[in-house]
């Protein structure tokens, strides 16, 4: 699957402070890969948790380099995984110093698609997530979804696992 690339910002001149002319570079991403770090040395326990809950597949794994020797668990600097379509990266903590402390109430939570909710539900609990939130449908569900529920994994990111509304077909007078 080809990337398309995607164009934020502009190439326009600007003035700063004083009669500096400062010009803008236009940046492309190609790419949103988000990143779950995880408490080491589970990374290895997390990649397999994703693999088994959801299908997860392991594109590439990166060890740290710095920590081979003296762990028996090399610490994974980064894994990029397949899910969806889409590319996530699982990494262990090396240095709790370098990432902020998780709060309650804030945060990231990932959706996925599907046409059986609840099979796949059943799926992620039976890897070891717990369920956050029953299935709830129609109004219930909100942001155009039939059928949605919730688990948590056993590294608590929150998975919305839901299926999408069916969209009724416009008929021109």
């Amino acid at each position: 699957m080809a990337q398309q690339e995607v164009t934020n910002g502009g190439s326009e001149k600007k003035t700063g402070g004083g009669n500096d002319i400062m010009e803008v570079i236009e940046v492309k991403f190609t790419a949103l890969k988000p990143q779950l770090v995880v408490e080491a040395p589970k990374a290895n326990e997390a990649i397999l948790f994703y693999k088994a809950a959801f299908g997860a597949e392991e594109v590439g794994r990166t060890l740290h380099p710095k920590r081979k020797a003296d762990q028996e668990l090399p610490l994974i600097l980064s894994a990029q995984l397949s899910l969806a379509g889409s590319t996530i990266l699982v990494s262990d903590l090396a240095d709790p110093s370098e990432t902020p402390a998780k709060t309650e109430g804030t945060g990231l939570v990932f959706y996925l698609e599907t046409d059986d909710v609840a099979s796949a539900i059943n799926k992620a609990v039976g890897a070891g997530a717990v369920v956050v939130s029953e299935i709830a449908e129609g109004e219930g569900a909100g942001c155009g979804l039939s059928r949605v529920g919730k688990v948590k994994d056993p590294y608590g990111v929150v998975w919305a696992i839901g299926s999408p509304a069916v969209k009724a077909a416009v008929v021109e007078a």
